[in-house]
């Protein structure tokens, strides 16, 4: 199983021969490998399980060592010590086992990590001892005269012979477990590569959304201000209107104050109305003033508020234009990444 530690590197601790070698692959080795070189192999993972089916194993073995519960046993003993020694030293290790034929154990590492061991051998070097094998086939329970039949057809071969067959296959499983580690290291980081630059991209679309949200607003803020300003014009032209009308105002006022002067006792309560006019006519001129004044100030304001408007728009424009170049160029790396990891995951 596949696991990724916090810095995203791969653990290492429980990768397996699976995960960084074609099985498929590394039987057709095995099996051509043996074949040639009549030697046995199986390939078992770090606890000793097999991941491939066994290669050109001998009659010696698989139909009489392996036949009883405790020459199996003696078998399980046997590799497990051999796999254990290559561990250590992470070297291949050559052996005697305890059925007297000659062993070998190829570790496959990662690093510094073993994710498995090639072993092979059931071969011979000099001439056996018959009575040797007579009794552990007694030991083990199978028929002596077969067991020493059995013997006599192990492939016999020279000590320098097995070292360098174990050699080949310590070379070539490694091999193949640095160059799918990196491949598995590849496709890791490009699944993270393209993960991470799609996350950005969405990212970038939303701001880029939300960039052109916020330069249409300003757009109406900027048409608001406009008519605020517009508005402000009018009141004052209005206002301009107002002071017109309370200057006539007051000029008919006077004109009815001399008139109910005139008049004697009898205008004299048209004199007052024609005060109160006259009155009136300039507080309404007074206010109207102070209005224009106001609006004046207001229209300074929003003249200020327009420029800085302005200077806004134009920002968030460039801003949004640079949002934009900045996706476009973010969905080329995506898609880039995108193509990298289907590159990486090509079986």
């Amino acid at each position: 199983m596949i696991k990724k530690l916090n810095n995203g590197d791969l653990d290492l601790n429980v990768l397996e021969i699976k995960d960084v070698i074609d099985i498929k692959l590394l039987q057709t080795f095995q099996d051509n490998f043996a074949t040639g070189m009549n030697i046995a192999s199986v390939t078992v993972d770090k606890d000793g399980t097999p991941v491939t089916n066994p290669s050109s194993y001998t009659s010696f073995c698989i139909d009489f060592t392996h036949s009883t519960k405790v020459g199996d046993d003696r078998c399980a003993a046997s590799h497990k010590k051999a796999g254990e020694e290559a561990a250590r030293t992470r070297r291949p290790y050559i052996f005697t086992c305890h059925a007297g034929l000659i062993d070998f154990a190829a570790p496959i590492l990662v690093g510094d990590h073993l994710i498995g061991t090639i072993l092979g051998g059931q071969i011979l070097t000099s001439d056996p001892e018959e009575a040797k094998y007579r009794k552990t086939a007694n030991e083990i329970g199978v028929n002596e005269e077969g067991y020493v039949e059995a013997l006599k057809k192990v492939y016999m071969t020279k000590e320098e012979n097995v070292t360098a067959a174990a050699e080949v296959l310590y070379i070539v499983a490694n091999a193949l477990s640095k160059t799918g580690y990196e491949q598995l290291r590849l496709r890791s980081m490009s699944q993270n590569l393209s993960d991470n630059f799609s996350q950005i991209s969405a990212t970038m679309e939303e701001l880029s959304a939300s960039s052109i949200n916020v330069t249409n607003n300003q757009h109406n803020l900027s048409e608001e201000i406009i008519n605020v300003k517009k508005i402000s014009v009018e009141i004052n032209t209005i206002l301009d209107s107002i002071k017109s009308i309370a200057d006539e105002t007051k000029m008919l006022g006077l004109n009815a104050a001399i008139e109910a002067a005139r008049a004697g006792e009898a205008g004299r309560g048209f004199g007052v109305v024609a005060t109160e006019i006259r009155t009136l006519s300039k507080d309404s001129k007074e206010t109207a003033i102070k209005i224009a004044e106001l609006t004046n100030k207001i229209q300074q304001s929003v003249d200020k508020t327009i420029e800085t408007s302005h200077a806004t728009l134009e920002t968030t424009e460039q801003q949004s234009a640079a949002i934009e170049e900045v996706t476009s160029n973010l969905m080329e790396v995506t898609t880039l990444a995108d193509q990298l990891n289907a590159m990486a995951n090509h079986k």
